[in-house]
């Protein structure tokens, strides 16, 4: 199988990260303060030197050496290993495991008490409405 990086083509794993990642030649460029050329000639170089690599790794949001690391293969074995991973045990049906973090009854209730909360101060503002109106017929 061949791959889409070769191993030491360091601005074709520049591209493939910054594809990954949903970012645009124009965003990255903007990030470095250069031209959208510029990172394209960027992408096409085969080296590039450790301060500028340091710098797009900033910019994207890797260390240098996931850069110089970045391997398909790998990604795809890890992508895979974990989708394999999270369903271990599940029929041959997909399984997705959602498991709450929180009691849904609970949150419920929670809003129920602020609906309350809130129709008690507009019920005691009413109520303030009504004396006040009143306070004012009576004075007349």
């Amino acid at each position: 199988m061949e791959t889409a990086t070769k191993p030491n083509h360091i601005g074709r794993k520049i591209s493939r990260i910054r594809e990954l990642r949903g970012m645009k030649q124009e965003t990255l460029a903007e990030e470095l303060g250069i031209s959208q050329q510029a990172v394209s000639n960027l992408e096409q170089s085969e080296k590039i030197d450790d301060d500028k690599l340091e710098q797009v790794a900033k910019a994207l949001g890797v260390t240098k050496e996931a850069i110089q690391n970045f391997s398909e293969e790998r990604l795809i074995y890890n992508i895979q290993n974990n989708y394999e991973g999270s369903n271990k045990g599940a029929s041959s049906v997909s399984v997705s495991n959602f498991n709450c973090t929180f009691n849904p009854l609970d949150k419920l209730m929670d809003a129920h008490e602020e609906n309350k909360k809130l129709y008690e101060r507009l019920l005691k503002a009413e109520q303030d409405k009504i004396e006040y109106l009143e306070k004012l017929l009576k004075e007349k």
